[in-house]
Parts: structure tokens; sequence; C-alpha cells
């Protein structure tokens, strides 16, 4: 099992971000993950850098450290051949310790330049032919494509890394999951879904599957559970409420009525380990082997030591 600490590219600027990771490579974490948008959930976690120049930044900082998004869609904001050619860039800046987490994505990063956004079998549609488009840019050469949505015209990436990044398909359902398999080499999931490793398996998936799990330190399980109430509620909204909203101030309005209570159903919070420890086994026990524990909590270097003091060998 690989541990990952989730950098939240909504929550902090991207210096605090490149500190935090090469925090994490101290404290023992195998890889970080990072969020890619263009808006932060909510106006109060006041964020949004760049995720691909902050995670430039990071390789040439580490050493050992694996890195990975956490997740892209390569089909509205971006182009597939920009992410095919930025990906195979940072492999070779980091030497090959990058794995591209690919998604469908959410409106709220996605409307920004004015193309809308698909429906859901849209999306699909449109990540498959992404997938096609980059898997087609990395067997090198020129490359031309002709899809339903999407098209490239006599593209080559010239810096191609010796051994091309892991493709991680984020899956909420077994569509995806299958996807995963036939056009990845890695799954990548935000539950502890067991059906959805078996799909990827059954379908020739033998890759790395990662999944986040929320989690939020404080020295009191009262300041955890406020911290993640305050900046992270857009969580229990659901995935259907995820992917449509446009906007911070439309996740406002969404998760008015969520309760502390129900963000700490949600979250492994407060000083224990054992919550994380049970939290994190449910997903161990569905098949996954890479495991992102995406902080909430109000310190991310009290959360860090407690990792490296108590948390890491428990998990190990």
């Amino acid at each position: 099992m690989k541990l990952g600490y989730k950098l939240a590219a909504e929550a902090f600027g991207p210096k605090e971000l490149i500190r935090q990771a090469v925090r994490a490579e101290q404290a023992g974490f195998d890889f970080v993950e990072i969020s890619d948008h263009f808006h932060p959930w909510l106006d109060v976690q006041g964020h949004s850098p760049f995720a691909w120049n902050v995670l430039s930044a990071i390789a040439m900082r580490t050493d050992r450290l694996g890195l990975a998004t956490g997740v892209t869609c390569p089909t509205v904001r971006y182009h597939p051949a920009i992410i095919a050619q930025a990906a195979a860039t940072l492999a070779i800046l980091s030497d090959d310790r990058f794995t591209l987490g690919i998604g469908a994505g959410e409106r709220l990063n996605e409307h920004v330049v004015g193309l809308g956004f698909p429906s859901v079998q849209g999306r699909h549609e449109r990540l498959v032919e992404a997938l096609d488009i980059i898997n087609l840019l990395w067997q090198g050469g020129y490359q031309s494509y002709d899809g339903k949505h999407l098209h490239l015209e006599d593209a080559q990436v010239f810096d191609l890394p010796e051994k091309l990044p892991v493709i991680a398909v984020a899956a909420g359902g077994k569509q995806a999951a299958e996807l995963a398999a036939t056009h990845g080499s890695g799954l990548f999931a935000t539950e502890p879904r067991k059906d959805l490793v078996e799909t990827y398996a059954q379908h020739g998936g033998a890759g790395p599957k990662y999944a986040e799990v929320s989690v939020a330190w404080a020295p009191s399980a009262e300041e955890a559970v406020k911290a993640a109430h305050e900046t992270s509620r857009w969580g229990v909204t659901g995935w259907k409420v995820m992917a449509e909203l446009p906007n911070p101030v439309n996740f406002e309005a969404a998760s008015a009525t969520v309760r502390p209570e129900d963000v700490a159903e949600k979250f492994a919070h407060g000083p224990d380990p054992e919550p994380y420890v049970t939290s994190v086994r449910e997903y161990t026990e569905a098949g996954y082997d890479h495991i992102v524990l995406m902080n909430a909590g109000p310190d991310p270097d009290g959360f860090l030591d407690f990792f490296e003091k108590e948390l890491k060998g428990q998990l190990r």
C-alpha cells in the first residue's frame, strides 16, 4: 500500500502547496496528489493556482515523492493534446514519478472557457476520445484523430519520457471503471466501492488503484469538525451536485443546510488515530492500494506531524 497526501489547491496558494509537499516527503508520504481546479469550491477557501506549475516546482524540490493530478479533465478547459504534452514533460522533470489522474470534470472548472458543459453521456464520450488522443500521442510520431467531439491534426509530442506515466481514470460507476481498464492504466475513486475494483479487474485492469479518504485533524474533535464544515461541507452534497454547479456561490447555497454532524459522519477526524485507520481499512479491504488522505483540518503542519509520529506506523 502507498500513502498519499492531498494538496488542496482550492485552500492554499502555490508556494504553500510546494512547502507542504516537501514536508509531506519528509513525513514519510509516498506521493502527493493535487486537485486541478480553476475555481475553489467555496469562496472561503480562496485559492486555485495552476496545478501543473505547482507540480513542476515540487518535482524539482523533492527526490522520491510521487506526484499525481487528482484529477484533470482533458476535454473542455484543456485539449487532450495539451495534457499529453504536459504530462510527458512532468514525467521527465520528475524522473518518472508522475501519475496522470484523468476524469470527466465538473462544471465549476470547465464552463469558464465558454464552451458549455456536456451531459453525462457527452462527458463520457469526450473522455474516451481524449484518452484515445493521449495514448496516440504517447506512441510517438505525428498523429491525427477525427472523433465525434475532439480532433487532432498532425501533432507530435517531441519530448516523451522513457517510461510513460500511469493514466488513472476516475470512476464513479462501472462504465468509467471499464474505461479505466481499456483506455487507462490505473483506477481512481472517491468511495470504498469494491464493485469498481472488480469491474476494473474483469476488463483487464492491472494497474494501481487510487482512492481518496476524507479526514480532518485537529487537537480536538470539535475543532476538526468546525474546520471541515467551514471549508469542505460541499463534499457531502453528492456527485450530481458537485459535477453540475458553476461557481462557488452556488456551492454556498447548495451546502447551506449541511450541519457539522453531517460532516462528522463523512470525515475521520480528531486527534485519535483509530478513526483514520478504520477509514483507510475500508478502502484497502475493497482493493485500493494507493490511499490519499485529504485533510480538511485547520492545521496542515499539525496533521503532517500527526501522520509522521502516530498514524504512519499504524497504517503501514
